[in-house]
């Protein structure tokens, strides 16, 4: 475990309270209100208490017996409405707690660039954060709880010290056992206590660490095979065509064997606190015996005993838990400290600030100029020297084999990733001058791996919590889901899929294609880039997708990406890619007349199938 300076550790700390006052607001605040209520109460009821003995055992005077018992019964009840208020709320945000944390999370995935959400290096780093998080409560969940250690041992100290200050204030009349140094020694065997439970802390944390590392391999796989392959509808079809589940079984019992291994750090994290607590049992054993001793000679009365021996108690408990949460703090900390280094995580791409022109008239073009990119961490040019430029209101489609570079010019289309040689111009402009936002806001997409939520439809296809449902009606019915529109029970309203609701619609990969399409119709975006619209239709639904086309897509300009040659023929202009560069471009009939064209050889290619032979 590496060590952290007292002074890092504590801008850290600083760090966590910040987020969680941001994330989960309130929750700090109530338990150390709920703590401090909750610790100051044993102390108040201690020294009543003690008061009516010193009563009972002396002048016996009935009204300051009343008066007292009155009193602590009114502070009981007081603190009891108060703490069961504090921490019904406290409970509940704390239960809510581990949902906004899953925010921290989303909200840092929003911010990277697409570039570092395909790094596999950085995703394995917050799955590590994720992980010891909702695990262990590794980091924030520990900050949460550790703040009620910390009020509490503070308030513990502090009021401790106040009450017991007459316990060495007050004479016997013997002189040993009135001697100063008598204070002193009381204190070390106070303080001797804590250290020993912070070096059990110490030893004991060393091993929770290492055991915290192995475990979250464990259980991520464990995860994996118990509900992820075994629950998971979407994997139950090949599980059991291939028997995948034997696979499983064995992969289970090497992870029972190695929990079994694992028992062996329990143990060992468990020896250090059990010989501090003979430590500490030994300490308050002279703690107590002075107590008894100076009561016996005559110091103070019996109800003193008990207030002078409950305050010691409180006292040796408040240093031994200010001891463990600061060494515990220093582990939380390594902890938050990896959290930070995954949230610092800069956004690298150039934001831009050119604002883009508003056009009425959809007049943007954009050009490829020389433009060349190689992927992060690699040796090789996907795209080599693309030139190509889009004219306004036409329909261009890019096909090529797989690995040509299509989905990689498109990513750099949408600014996904910025070029690692040449420029992309937007009515003459490099793109990088333009506001990243804005620029983005020209392009509608449905790509190949598009993603429906568990929203409704309407939902859906505006992105919007709030949208203009005769204008979504109209887009779906472009996008050929009118039909189906008709069946869904509540219209618009229709929640898609059953996760958050029970009568949710299951809709088919088809169907989620037209919404994803009319989703794109919907942004009424200028620019509108399809990859593979209709790879999931059927014939006749992909047909009508064909031959409305150009109705669906208007007066803006279209990239249609496909593997169906057959599919491009109603677009104005081809771009054919292979091994990173564009090798043709023209209508269908220049390029497939050319026998000796890349376009020629895939339009045969395919076209074989479909021939009928002799």
């Amino acid at each position: 475990m590496n060590k952290m300076s007292i002074r890092k550790r504590f801008a850290v700390t600083v760090r966590g309270f910040g987020i969680l006052k941001k994330y989960c607001p309130g929750l700090v605040q109530g338990k150390a209100l709920y703590e401090s209520i909750n610790s100051l109460q044993p102390f108040v009821t201690v020294w009543i208490s003690a008061r009516i003995i010193n009563e009972l055992s002396a002048q016996q005077r009935i009204k300051n017996i009343v008066g007292y018992v009155v009193g602590i019964v009114l502070i009981n009840f007081v603190c009891a409405v108060l703490k069961n208020s504090i921490n019904r709320v406290c409970n509940e945000k704390e239960t809510q707690m581990w949902n906004w944390f899953g925010k921290i999370f989303s909200d840092k995935q929003m911010s990277l660039d697409f570039e570092d959400l395909e790094n596999a290096k950085i995703q394995h780093q917050k799955q590590e954060v994720e992980e010891n998080l909702y695990m262990f409560g590794n980091g924030l969940a520990q900050l949460v709880w550790g703040t009620s250690g910390l009020v509490r041992a503070s308030m513990n100290i502090l009021t401790s010290l106040t009450m017991i200050a007459t316990l060495f204030l007050s004479k016997s009349g013997n002189t040993s056992i009135d001697n100063p140094i008598w204070s002193i020694i009381i204190l070390l065997c106070i303080v001797l206590g804590g250290l020993s439970n912070s070096k059990a802390t110490v030893k004991e944390n060393k091993v929770f660490m290492k055991w915290c590392k192995d475990t979250v391999w464990f259980n991520r796989t464990f995860m994996f095979f118990g509900r992820e392959l075994y629950m998971n509808p979407e994997k139950a079809k090949d599980v059991r065509i291939y028997k995948q589940n034997t696979i499983a079984a064995k992969a289970l019992d090497k992870l029972i064997e190695r929990d079994k291994e694992n028992q062996a750090d329990i143990f060992k994290m468990s020896i250090s606190p059990a010989i501090a607590c003979v430590i500490i049992g030994l300490a308050n054993t002279v703690c107590y015996l002075f107590v008894a001793i100076k009561a016996f000679f005559g110091a103070f009365g019996v109800g003193s005993v008990v207030q002078y021996i409950a305050v010691l108690q409180r006292l040796g408990d408040g240093l031994q838990e200010l001891m463990f949460i600061l060494s515990d703090n220093e582990v939380y900390c390594i902890h938050l400290q990896k959290l930070f280094d995954y949230l610092d995580i800069p956004n690298h791409m150039y934001q831009g600030s050119l604002t883009i022109e508003k056009r009425d008239d959809n007049e943007y073009y954009v050009e490829f100029h020389n433009v060349s990119f190689r992927y992060p961490n690699t040796d090789h040019d996907v795209l080599k020297r693309v030139n190509i430029k889009f004219k306004v209101g036409e329909k261009l489609a890019v096909v090529g084999m797989n690995g040509s570079g299509k989905t990689t010019f498109i990513k750099l289309l949408c600014r996904l990733y910025d070029p690692t040689e040449g420029e992309i111009l937007l009515n003459g402009v490099d793109i990088r001058k333009y506001n990243y936002d804005e620029y983005r806001s020209i392009f509608s997409m449905v790509f190949q791996d598009f993603q429906l939520f568990s929203f409704s439809l309407g939902q859906n296809v505006a992105a919007s919590v709030n949208y203009d449902a005769n204008r979504v009606k109209t887009c779906l019915e472009k996008a050929g889901f009118g039909n189906r529109l008709k069946e869904m029970p509540q219209g618009l309203d229709t929640c898609l899929y059953k996760d958050f609701e029970e009568n949710g619609v299951e809709i088919s990969g088809g169907e989620a294609q037209n919404i994803a399409l009319a989703r794109a119709l919907y942004k009424n975006s200028p620019f509108i880039v399809l990859d593979e619209p209709t790879a999931a239709l059927d014939p006749i639904a992909e047909a009508e997708v064909y031959s409305n086309f150009n109705k669906i897509v208007g007066d803006k300009t279209a990239i249609y990406i496909s593997h169906r040659l057959s599919s491009c023929r109603f677009c104005d202009e081809i771009a054919v890619f292979d091994n990173g560069q564009i090798v043709q471009q023209g209508s269908h009939d220049e390029l497939v007349a050319d026998e000796n064209g890349k376009y020629h050889e895939l339009w045969y290619a395919q076209a074989q199938y479909y021939t009928e032979k002799s």
